[in-house]
């Protein structure tokens, strides 16, 4: 009796720190959207520029929107879903889920409806080429 009062009275100190697997945002995207995950540096936003830049183009929008895409993008630690902010535990589980570091070099990920990562670049990512990756996918095709 004493032990499960113990244990009962540690339990709630106990802290949580990992994100729950439930927390990640890529698992309500599967086979609704093709998330593209763009993470960045505070010290160099140049990819995510380029990026934010060309969805500003109607052509470039327009074929976002037709692929079902949604934008993740991680900037210093602080991310966002299409521009909204996202929690701290849903940041953590997107980066834990593609094995990303927010403090690393620069990078894009387009991740698949079915929740594959299915193209990594660095800096020199263009979203033509995304868009022509995307159109030859079996998804796609149907």
């Amino acid at each position: 009796m004493w032990r499960a009062i113990a244990f009962a009275m540690v339990l709630p100190i106990v802290p949580s720190h990992a994100a729950s697997p439930t927390d990640n945002p890529l698992a309500a995207e599967r086979w609704q959207s093709r998330p593209i995950v763009v993470v960045v540096p505070a010290s160099d936003r140049a990819l995510l520029r380029r990026v934010e830049s060309a969805l500003e183009r109607p052509a470039t929008r327009a074929a976002f929107v037709e692929r079902e895409m949604v934008l993740y993008t991680v900037e210093a630690g602080q991310g966002r879903r299409n521009g909204l902010v996202m929690t701290r535990e849903q940041t953590r589980s997107l980066l834990s889920a593609l094995e990303l570091n927010p403090h690393g070099p620069p990078t894009f990920v387009l991740v698949g409806k079915d929740g594959g990562v299915k193209l990594v670049k660095g800096n020199d990512v263009d979203l033509d080429q995304v868009f022509a990756t995307i159109d030859r996918m079996p998804m796609r095709q149907r």
